[in-house]
Formats: structure tokens, C-alpha cells, sequence
């Protein structure tokens, strides 16, 4: 997978014409690593902004129509439900990142094995290699291996949960992080999902059957309800004049930001995927973040016309003494966690701004506004 958006715009055009029914009927079937799917594999394009929610959704309604194209139309939006509720309360990041680094200090039994594909459950340790070689693992299977390691492995979901961040390519600090809270029955109370083996092995098309292996007969994780919803705060209005623009790996696709009165005089750009965990990230995600970000700077340069370069972190500090710098804001993370001591101008897109105060409650009281969101944002 090229990490750049020529190659997101080439999946995006070969897969539209799966958007639609045959995306609706086949999306939870898991063929396995390099046979046809019906899913798109787009999610690290979108994750990066290398293609936007835009552009996925538009293509969908553009080629199918917003009715028959619902379920796909629905996946791209759950990207930004997640954002927008972790944006309400980015208490629940803290104390996922504060749990992680305690429990990694000291593994739980099983952990080891866990991680290194050895449980002896046939599926959980294909998954552990086909993530770890491919930086990627199709949506269903992403719920049974949460499953399996919450409810048969007995593990701490905060540990799977760093696990998969290390290794997706897509790895997204509030997909992930509430993906697996949803699964462990802490994101819709009293409500988990339990990976059964008759389900495993009609969606692999019996490539796995581990009849008599899982805990199939579980309960919700109980811990203390997340904080309530706050507010998301209003930015202040961006400067006049010139500025320099901040690119980083949550958002590459300058050509699309709403900058409107301002002048682009230089264009820089900084990641840190390794400190998606203390044990900080697979080589092969680095290595994507660096492309799309190179890809993203090249692309910047070309559109502006000016100057574009990598900087490290602590050349901000030289910067800011000396420029104003706009950034797209990272959405609650370890990007926005590493920027946050800077003084830097912040611009938000109007899809977040649209999508993420509607996320206060549950997914399908936030897809109720989704034709509206169309009808608005397409």
C-alpha cells in the first residue's frame, strides 16, 4: 500500500462501484489476506486525510445514491462519530493512555503469547500474524480478536487496544480507542459483542470453526461511566496575513482547508507515530506516516508554490518566535498531546465542525443527521 493520494484516488475509483449493494451484502465476509473483499481499504487513505470524508461519501451518493449507498455512507461517518465523541471527553484518552503505560510495566499472564500469535486458538493467532505482516485486518475480524481477547483470553482491553494502535496502518487514537470500549460493552452500557464460532466460520467461508474454544457465554465489562459530554470549544478566528502552514499526520490534504484570507508563505510539516504507545509504533507504520507526510508536504508546495520541509518538534519553539503557524486541529490524540504546549493557530474543517457536536450520544441518534450532514457538507 503506497502511502500517498494518487494511490488513495486509485482504490477510491476502483472501488466505488462496490459502494453500493454489493458492499451492503458483503462487507462482513473475511475471505482472508489478498483474496477479493468487499471492503474498500481505504480507512489509512482517510485516517491521514490523504483523501477526505468528502470526496469517500461524495463518490458513494455520486454512483449509487445516498439510499443504496447507506452502509458504506455510514462507515465513513462513523470515523467522525468517534472523533467527536472522544472530543467531548478527552478524559477517556488520558486515562487510556495513563492505563496502558501502567500495565505495560508489569504484562498480565498471557499477554506474551497474546501478542506473538501463540494462544493456540487457530483464527486469534492467524489475525496476530496477518496484523503484524500487513498493518491491517478486515473490520470483522478486528471485533472477533477484541472479543476473544477480552472474554476467552481474560486480557485488560486497554493492552489489545495498544496492540492494534502499534500495528494499523489506520491505527486512529478514537476509532481504536472506543472500537474496543464498544466491544469490551463499556461504550453502550450493558451492550458487548461476543465473537461466536458458527459467526466466525460463515464469514471466513470455514476457513475457521473454534467450536468449543471461546467464551461465548460473557458479560459487559463494568468500570465507572465516562464523564459526561462537554462542550467542544470554539476556535478563535485565524489570523490575517501570512502565515506558515503546519501540516501533520492526522490531516495531509492542504489543497482542501478552508484558508481564505490568508497567505501561505511556507508549508512544514512534523509526525510522531511512535508515540502512538510507550512501546511506540511497527516499523511498517513509521514508514507509511513518512511517506504520506512526504506526499502530502510535495503536494502543499505544488499548490501553494512555496517552500515545504520536515521539522522536528522542537524546531516549533524557533518558529513561532518568528512566524505566525496555522495547523489543521488534530482531533483528541497523541498529535494533538505532543502539539498542545505550542501556541499554534488552529483550523478547523467544516466537516468536523458539522459531525463532532452531534456525537454526544450514541451512533444512531448521530446517523439520523447524516442526509442532513450530506445535504450540507457533499
Amino acid at each position: 500500500m503506497q502511502p500517498s493520494r494518487a494511490a488513495a484516488l486509485e482504490r477510491l475509483a476502483a472501488f466505488t462501484p462496490l459502494m453500493g449493494r454489493a458492499y451492503a451484502e458483503g462487507r462482513n465476509f473475511d475471505p482472508g489476506p489478498g483474496k477479493p473483499a468487499h471492503v474498500s481499504a481505504l480507512s489509512p487513505y482517510i485516517r491521514h486525510r490523504l483523501i477526505t470524508e468528502q470526496e469517500v461519501v461524495a463518490a458513494a451518493i455520486a454512483a449509487h445514491g445516498a439510499e443504496v449507498a447507506e452502509k458504506f455512507i455510514q462507515e465513513v461517518f462513523w470515523r467522525s462519530y468517534w472523533k467527536g465523541w472522544l472530543a467531548q471527553r478527552p478524559a477517556v484518552w488520558a486515562e487510556y493512555r495513563t492505563r496502558v503505560a501502567v500495565g505495560l510495566q508489569t504484562p498480565p499472564e498471557g499477554y506474551a503469547a497474546a501478542i506473538a500469535g501463540r494462544t493456540g486458538i487457530a483464527c486469534f493467532d492467524a489475525w496476530v500474524e496477518e496484523l503484524v505482516e500487513t498493518g491491517y485486518l478486515h473490520n470483522h475480524a478486528r471485533m472477533w480478536f477484541a472479543s476473544i481477547w477480552i472474554f476467552t483470553l481474560h486480557l485488560p482491553w486497554v493492552l489489545g487496544a495498544d496492540f492494534f494502535l502499534r500495528h494499523l496502518l489506520d491505527g486512529d487514537a478514537a476509532s481504536n480507542t472506543l472500537s474496543w470500549r464498544w466491544v469490551a460493552g463499556l461504550h453502550t452500557k450493558g451492550k458487548h459483542y461476543v465473537a461466536r464460532a458458527e459467526n466466525i466460520a460463515r464469514h471466513t467461508g470455514g476457513r475457521f470453526a473454534p467450536h468449543g474454544v471461546l467464551n461465548e457465554k460473557s458479560v459487559p465489562l463494568q468500570e465507572a461511566e465516562p464523564p459526561a459530554p462537554r462542550p467542544i470549544p470554539a476556535l478563535p478566528a485565524p489570523p490575517r496575513g501570512p502565515v506558515v502552514l503546519l501540516l501533520h499526520e492526522d490531516d495531509l490534504h492542504a489543497e482542501s482547508l478552508p484558508l481564505a484570507g490568508l497567505e501561505v508563505r511556507r508549508v512544514i510539516g512534523l509526525s510522531c507515530p511512535a508515540s502512538r504507545s510507550p512501546l511506540g509504533a511497527a516499523p511498517r507504520v513509521q514508514r507509511f506516516v513518512a511517506g504520506a507526510l512526504e506526499d502530502g508536504l510535495n503536494r502543499a508546495a505544488q499548490h501553494f508554490g512555496v517552500p515545504a520541509e520536515r521539522v522536528a518538534l522542537a524546531d516549533l519553539t524557533d518558529l513561532l518566535a518568528r512566524d505566525a503557524v496555522m495547523m489543521p486541529e488534530a482531533p483528541i490524540g497523541w498529535v494533538a498531546d505532543a502539539l498542545r504546549p505550542y501556541r499554534l493557530c488552529l483550523l478547523r474543517r467544516p466537516w468536523d465542525e458539522a459531525c463532532w457536536p452531534l456525537a454526544g450520544r450514541g451512533f444512531f441518534p448521530f446517523a439520523q443527521h447524516i442526509p442532513r450532514l450530506c445535504a450540507v457538507l457533499i
